[in-house]
This record gives structure tokens, sequence and C-alpha cells, in this order.
């Protein structure tokens, strides 16, 4: 393989070179600057959705999942518990390494948590790390669009713009939190292997970057990286730059070896869960080829299936207000010398279109919907070079009435798909003709005086629009407490042990409605309680576990059927035990609504009555207090039994001839090993999908260790270790050949 700087076939002679090193500070000094000036603005912009909906970051996902884990996590890692793989007390919520969503190898990831942990206020975090992603993002745009020649201006407004297209702002930085993080990281992996191939990064840089990005815990940053690489090998085969294209091709697959560490467990995993794997077109959070057309006009609201019946609440498929009105202005013959130059813009632009347009899952990637903000990014790199070079200013009435073309048609396309909001597009033709005009007045005045008159529209376009729609009703808002002491408060010393809830949250929305003063006195969902410090049954799973959940009708949301409090007292088979027993639970929260005419049980009394909820709590604790075997065969005595998670070791001995059994309080996730003295035993998937480890007859006493290690596990570290021995010996090759250019 040649030399990266051979790659890059830019290499000038020794004059050039020293002339660009001596000209080069200054003009890096001013591209930090402007750097700087994206960065702070957008940080500024970003807090204007907190004007009129403070919990605008704590929405939906991210305050019944997201954040709650992350505090989780946080005090993990604080008590120096890493890698965090499986919590059984969160039950069907708790096999993280299945999950991958919170990508617990990501070290950004990790010190968000401990952020989200030492903080007071949920909603506050929520809104420091959203914060945060749509900054770096700002940045990563601006870096790749400089990379590929933009000036300093033009990337600015592109980058400013890019974090708050609809889909990005509405639903990943509001509530798909993981989304944002995937999408933040991929133009800098972008930006970063298209330096390493063309010798002006080393390549350790690109592969560090790169794993960031696999390991966020969202497939779909994976996705961006092998968009990206085939990309940019498609870019350097066209430009015939073969020194370049290996490098990539290598860095790819040393990227790649990353992956299997983070998606093993979920392939692993599958069988048992809900997880739908495969391609139908459902027409969920789908897009068409007008909405994208439609990407200038601050209003459309793309007409789709979502969460909340057919038509998006929110401007999903805006872009940016400039993109489409500036086009009659441009000179598109700038591009003609760049097409080679172009052709990974271009095909990263084109997959993604293709992919928004296309089914609604596709393999392990569902709602197209979501992508449309990677097709943008595509389309940002030739759109910041075009804004770079001067608009044309002939024919004049023609490019004007060009441009109003475009913005009645946008007009158009997004009152027919809410006609009812009509005023609100007149308002918004308006608005994106005055600064259509006033961004033309700007250009003659300078390019700086363009580039902010284009960031000052998108933040004039912004206001307008959260002025519009505040907040996504497509999705749910919970309105859950976000103060941690508040939660703790509430919930902590109330229900204490194994907590089993049977409540809806739409019979809580129509009864006593969302609101802590409402529902929230007594319920929690999703992975709310765990702020709270209670151990709940309920909890929030991207997985879920088909047998637990069939058996008690649980969702994301928790257990939400009148049916699972019968199931939580049936017989098992194991002796008089029934579920409420072998999975150890303590304190069982009933809505009376749901379930009416709760009264106690055998064993259990009426702790708390206040006509909305129902509070059960065992009358003796549970035996075995520091493990989670929930029975044992009555002629096994248990002597000691302690869990530490991923492993839980009992003492037992025997008291008869017969075959044994040990049921523990935890889902059958596969992965599962069982020992007695060293001798391996069989481990079976009991009623509820709970775990059942079985003694042959006669065997003796002894230490029997139950061991939970996650599908892929091992083979995921293998390949991860090859991937980063593979680049530091790039990044070591290439840092050497550097050094010898450089004493040449």
């Amino acid at each position: 393989m040649a030399a990266p700087s051979t790659a890059a076939g830019a290499a000038g002679d020794s004059e050039r070179r020293r002339a660009a090193t001596t000209a080069s500070p200054p003009r890096r000094g001013r591209g930090v600057l402007t750097a700087a000036v994206v960065c702070v603005t957008v940080a500024v912009l970003a807090q204007l959705p907190l004007i009129g909906n403070r919990v605008f970051y704590y929405w939906d996902d991210s305050s019944s999942q997201f954040l709650p884990m992350w505090y989780r996590l946080g005090q993990d890692l604080a008590h120096g518990h890493w890698p965090p793989l499986l919590a059984p007390e969160s039950w069907m919520g708790g096999n993280i390494a299945a999950e991958a969503l919170f990508g617990t190898y990501n070290p950004v990831n990790l010190a968000n948590y401990l952020l989200t942990a030492a903080l007071p206020d949920l909603a506050v975090a929520a809104a420091l790390i959203k914060t945060e992603f749509l900054v770096l993002l700002a940045l990563g745009t601006y870096l790749l669009c400089r990379e590929y020649g933009a000036l300093r201006h033009a990337s600015a407004a592109v980058a400013i713009a890019l974090p708050f297209a609809g889909m990005t702002l509405y639903f990943d930085a509001s509530a798909w939190a993981a989304g944002l993080m995937a999408f933040t990281y991929t133009p800098y992996v972008w930006w970063a292997v298209r330096r390493a191939a063309s010798g002006r990064l080393n390549p350790l840089w690109a592969f560090l970057i790169g794993a960031l990005a696999v390991t966020c815990g969202n497939p779909y940053g994976l996705l961006g990286v092998c968009v990206v690489v085939i990309a940019l090998l498609a870019e350097f085969a066209v430009r015939r730059q073969w020194p370049a294209w290996r490098l990539t091709l290598v860095l790819g697959v040393l990227i790649g070896l990353v992956a299997p560490l983070v998606y093993l467990p979920l392939l692993g995993t599958a069988p048992v869960t809900w997880r739908e794997i495969g391609t139908v077109n459902s027409g969920f959070l789908t897009l068409s080829a007008s909405d994208v057309l439609g990407s200038s006009s601050p209003t459309l609201l793309p007409p789709t299936r979502t969460f909340t019946g057919f038509g998006t609440a929110v401007p999903a498929a805006y872009f940016a207000w400039f993109t489409l009105p500036l086009l009659p202005w441009l000179d598109f013959r700038v591009l003609k010398p760049r097409l080679r130059l172009l052709t990974g813009a271009f095909v990263v632009a084109g997959v993604y279109l293709l992919l928004t347009l296309g089914p609604s899952n596709l393999w392990m990637f569902r709602w197209p919907f979501r992508l449309a903000e990677y097709c943008y990014l595509g389309f940002a790199v030739p759109l910041a070079i075009l804004l770079s070079t001067r608009l044309l200013t002939t024919h004049f009435r023609v490019r004007a009435a060009g441009s109003a073309a475009i913005l009645l048609a946008g007009a158009y396309l997004a009152w027919a798909a809410s006609p009812q909001r009509w005023a609100a597009h007149l308002g918004a033709l308006g608005l994106v003709a005055a600064l259509t005009a006033g961004a033309l007045w700007a250009h003659k005045r300078g390019r700086n005086f363009f580039s902010g008159a284009l960031a000052t529209g998108t933040a004039a376009v912004l206001g307008l629009q959260l002025g519009l729609f505040p907040a996504n009703v497509n999705l749910t808002q919970f309105r859950f407490p976000h103060s941690v002491q508040d939660l703790k408060n509430r919930f902590a010393g109330r229900y204490t042990g194994e907590t089993f809830q049977i409540a809806s949250i739409d019979v809580a929305r129509d009864t006593v409605g969302l609101h802590p003063g409402g529902a929230w006195r007594d319920f929690l969902f999703g992975n709310a309680y765990l702020p709270a410090g209670v151990d709940s049954v309920v909890s929030y799973s991207g997985m879920g576990f088909k047998d637990f959940s069939d058996t008690f009708c649980f969702n994301n949301s928790g257990s939400a059927c009148p049916d699972a409090y019968p199931a939580l007292w049936r017989p098992t088979g194991f002796g008089e035990a029934s579920l409420a027993d072998l999975m150890r639970v303590e304190t069982v929260v009933v809505q009376d609504a749901l379930v009416p005419g709760v009264s106690a049980r055998p064993g259990w009394h009426v702790a708390e009555k206040d006509g909305v909820a129902t509070v059960l709590r065992r009358d003796r604790p549970v035996p075995w207090p520091a493990g989670r075997l929930g029975w044992a065969s009555p002629d096994l005595l248990v002597l000691t039994d302690r869990s530490g998670g991923r492993q839980e070791t009992l003492s037992v001995t025997s008291r008869g001839d017969g075959p044994r059994q040990l049921v523990f309080a935890r889902l059958a996730w596969p992965g599962y090993r069982a020992e007695l003295n060293g001798k391996e035993l069989p481990v079976t998937t009991g009623p509820a999908g709970l775990v059942v480890v079985r003694l042959p007859a006669g065997s003796p006493g002894g230490q029997v260790t139950l061991h939970w290690t996650p599908p892929g596990l091992l083979t995921g570290f293998v390949f991860a270790a090859v991937g980063a021995l593979g680049a530091l010996v790039l990044g070591a090759w290439s840092a050497g050949l550097l050094f010898r250019r450089r004493e040449d």
C-alpha cells in the first residue's frame, strides 16, 4: 500500500508546501473562530424550544426510557460497575447488552451517564446532553463541508441549519436520544475517514471516531458508517485514487470489526423477544417524494401514519428554509469540475433518499422517516459549495419568478397536507419570501452578511415553528416528575422490594390525567421508577421477552390488562408457589379503574387504598434476601444465596434422592449457564420465562453457580480487539511514513 500522501494525489513541491504552511496559521485561526461561532450559535438556538416548553428535551422515550436508564447506569459507573450488561431486577428492560441502545462501550455515553447521575433534575440533564449533541452535529457538518472545499461562511450557514431540521429537532433531539447520537457521529466518520485516506489524518483517529459511531448504541450509527465507507470507495474509485481506496476499505473493515461486540448479543437474544426483523411496508412513519420536495416549507406536515393516527403534527420533513428558494440563484456550473470530487456526497444523499422513500421495515431498521436527516447531510455538502460562490444576478426577473414559484409550490404542498392550517402556511410563506429577499440583499454586502442572513433566517423560522408546534404531540408526553429527589420522596420508601404494577397508561390518562398531581401520585411507567430507587417489574424495552409479556400483557409501559392480576397468583406447578412467589414480588400496585375490587390474598395485606390505586404488601419478607432464588425443591436445603447481577452463587445440601429444581427470579435470556461443584447443569425456561435449573437425582450438595454471559460477547471482544490492534498498526505505519516524509 502506498503512503497516505500518495493516496491523496495532492502533494505539491516543497515551495508550495512551505507557502501553504506559512499561510495556514491565520486561515486556521479564522476557521477556528468560525467554528466557534457555529457552536455558540447552535447552543443558543437549542435553548429556544425550552422557552415555550421547558421539558421539550424530556419527551416521550427520553423521559420514559433514556434519562432514567442513564441515571441508573451513571450510578452503577460511579460505584465502579462496568460494563453494565444485565440488571435482572428490571426484568424485560434489564438486558442492557441485548438492548444495545445504551452504548455502554462508548466513553462519550459513559461520561454523559455520569453527568446525568450527578444532576438533581433529569429534564436539565436532557437539555444539557441534547444541546451537546446538537452542537457537535453542527461542528461535524461544518468540518465536513470544509473538507470538500466549501468556504467558511457557507459551511457555517449549512451547519447551523442542519441541527434544526424537523426530524432532527422534533424526533431525535426531543425524544429519541440514541438517534440523535448516531446521526451526530456520521459527519465526523465521513470527515475523518476521508482525511485519513488522503494522508491528512492518522488512520487511528478515523478508527476511533468510527468506533464511537458503532458503539453509540443505535444501529443507524453502524448504517451511517457503512454508507459513508461505500460512498468514499465510490468517490476514490471514480477519481482513480487507488491507494486512498484501499486505505478506506481497510478502515471500513477495522471499524466494522467493532460491530459484533455491540450487536451479536441483540441478534442472539432476538429469538426470545418480540423484536421484529424482516422487510414489510405498513406505511408507518414513511415519507413520499413530495414531502422531500417540501423540505424548505416550515409548516409542511407530512401525511403519514404515526403513533397518534394519520398525519404528523410537526414539520418532520423540513431541512432548511433557504435550500429550495435560492436554487434559481445558484451557479451550478461550479459543480461540473467537481462532480468526481462530490461522488461520495451524491452517493450518501442518493442511498439515504432511496431508504427514506423505502418500506417501513427493512431488516432491523424501521421507520424510514428517521433517515431523511442523513439524506439532507449528503445534500448539505454540494449545497455548501454552491453557496460558496457568488449568486447569479443576471436575468433577475426570471430568477425571482423561479424563487416565487418554488415558494408557492412549497406553500401549496404544505396546505394540501393540512388545509385547516392555511393561516400558518400563509404566514410561513410570507416569512420565507421575506428571508429570501433579505438573503439576496445581504449577498450584495459580502459573504459574512450573506451567511449572517441565512443563519438569522434559520433562527426566525425556528421561532415560527416553535410558536406553531411547541411540542411533538405525535409522541407521548408523560409529564413525569423530573426532580430526582421528588421521585424518591414519592416512591422510594413507599414501594419496597420487587414491585409489580398493573396499570394502563391510557386508563390513567382518561381518569386522573398524566401529571404529578394525577397518575404520578401512585404510578410510573417505562423506566421512570429507576431514579426513584424502586426495583420495579415495569420497565421499558425495545426487545421485550415474549413468554413474560404474553403472561402479563406487558408492553413498554408495563402490564396494562386486567388478566395480569389473576396470572400473578396462578399456581405454577412448583409446590404451592405462585408467580408472585417465584418472582420474589414484595409489593403489588394495582390500578383500581383497571382491576376493581382488589382485596388481600393469603400472606398479603392492603397497605394503601386511595381510590386510584390499591397497594398490596407481603406479610413476611421473601427468603434468601441476598439472592434472586424464588423457589427450591423441598428436598433441597439452600443455606446461602448471593446474587451479583450476572452471577448467582448458592450453597445447598441434599435431603433426598429425587430430582431437584431451582427457580430464579430472572428471565431466561439466552446465555445462562449453571454448574454444581464445577459440573454443568441444565438450564431451562419455566413459567413466564423464568430461569429453572435442574439438579440430577442423587446429586450431592455443594455450590451451585448460575452465570450469564450475553450471546457472542467473547466473539465480539475478539473481533473488536483485532480491529483495535489493526488500527494501532495502521496508525503507527502511517505515522512512520509521515515522519519520514517530513524528514525528506
